[in-house]
């Protein structure tokens, strides 16, 4: 078994979004995903942290985000928490259009985006402890042209 992993955490701001996503997207490198296959990657990373931000701490920046990401055998595994307020109906935040935050033009398409992406998504939340989401990517090797 062929295991690596990195524990990153930071400030809940929106402008550490793009940091999160790129951080991520460039540990991943190393299994050699596809193009699509890292651009998926790299979507879910950003719903995930953007609803940390917004939904768990209401953009709020004494929070922290805290991303692991595990790579073993060409699969990577990411979780992504916060500790913020939590999700009080689970249910109801994983359905499709559902936002808590209209005002803020969230189309409430972020767990169903994450969904079809990845190979399995685990989302756990308590209310009053902060939410996180389990995302597995299992990659296809790469194929190489030889000349």
């Amino acid at each position: 078994m062929n295991k690596n992993e990195m524990h990153i955490e930071f400030s809940a701001v929106s402008e550490n979004e793009s940091f999160a996503r790129v951080t991520v997207a460039s540990f991943v490198t190393q299994l050699d995903p596809t193009m699509d296959e890292l651009t998926e990657i790299k979507t879910v990373v950003s719903e995930a942290v953007t609803n940390a931000i917004i939904h768990g701490y209401h953009e709020e920046s004494e929070g922290k985000v805290h991303i692991k990401c595990i790579l073993v055998d060409g699969t990577a595994e990411i979780l992504i928490w916060d500790e913020g307020i939590g999700i009080d109906n689970l249910e109801e935040a994983k359905q499709p259009l559902f936002t808590s935050k209209p005002e803020l033009e969230r189309s409430g398409m972020g767990f169903t985006i994450m969904e079809n992406f990845m190979d399995e998504v685990d989302i756990s939340s308590y209310p009053g402890e902060g939410t996180t989401v389990r995302l597995v990517k299992h990659l296809k090797k790469s194929k190489t042209l030889c000349n």
